[in-house]
């Protein structure tokens, strides 16, 4: 995904692997992903209407997805994507189990980050408390063995901390904790933290979903501000536009009265 080179191939995987995991086996019944943004957050994410609402651009708005005009969410190409996806996952004995996201806005970042004066511990946690909903979820089927990889957390080496945050007090023993793997063991469950693990399968697809969940939020930021300011150029939202953009609508947020914390991420 580039700017540039817009959002419909990112869209179009996002959204097949979601019919892929809500569909049937009918093509028939399979017509299951999401039809709004609101939709896509209640059915991958722990959020609610009410954190949804927690920031002015999100209160009371909506985008209808597919975003990208002209594109369909089950035309006859993606179809056969999702059909022929299926039928290589059946030929290997594997199933697309769940799709788990967390929507998280700057304020309860910002909360996270003054808590231990530390983005890296923000990240690790957030991230520890998604593994704790997936975890509880796979055991509830009465199978607590796992593999459970992820992409290493900026330099971070050591995750021991963390782990109790997914795990409760279950007994983690340390198998290795290094540059290129942290390897860990939870009862039958293995935990791995790796470079370059978009490599697999699991963690290229939870990127996808995270930046595709990202750049709506970042189309519905930029409609409310630019409809309030008419000329305004929209904002990626990535660092050295960012400033620009924050000192572009200074003086509506102060009219506004929204605070720093809910529009700007200190770290």
């Amino acid at each position: 995904y580039t700017p540039a080179r817009g959002l419909s191939a990112l869209e179009k995987g996002v959204l097949r692997a979601i019919e892929l995991w809500r569909g049937s086996n009918t093509r028939a019944e399979s017509r299951c992903v999401p039809q709004t943004f609101r939709e896509l957050c209640q059915l991958v994410t722990t959020q609610t209407d009410s954190d949804a609402d927690e920031a002015p651009w999100f209160t009371g708005e909506d985008l209808a997805i597919p975003h990208v005009r002209g594109e369909k969410a089950s035309d006859g190409a993606g179809a056969r994507l999702v059909d022929t996806w299926r039928a290589r996952c059946e030929e290997r004995g594997i199933r697309l189990q769940a799709i788990r996201a967390a929507v998280v806005s700057p304020q309860e970042f910002n909360a996270h980050s003054r808590r231990h004066d530390s983005k890296g511990r923000a990240l690790s946690e957030i991230s520890m408390h998604v593994l704790g909903q997936v975890w509880q979820e796979n055991a509830a089927t009465g199978d607590e063995s796992a593999l459970v990889i992820a992409d290493k957390h900026g330099g971070r080496n050591r995750y021991h901390e963390f782990l109790p945050l997914a795990f409760g007090d279950k007994f983690i023993r340390c198998r290795e904790e290094g540059l290129e793997s942290s390897r860990y063991h939870v009862g039958r469950a293995e935990i791995r933290f790796e470079t370059k693990s978009e490599r697999h399968l699991p963690v290229a697809l939870a990127s996808m979903v995270s930046k595709y969940l990202r750049e709506l939020s970042m189309i519905l930021f930029n409609r409310f501000w630019i409809e309030r300011l008419p000329g305004l150029k929209p904002t990626a939202g990535y660092p050295l536009d960012a400033r620009r953009y924050r000192e572009e609508i200074a003086g509506l947020q102060r009219e506004l009265g929204i605070s720093d914390d809910v529009l700007w991420r200190e770290r």
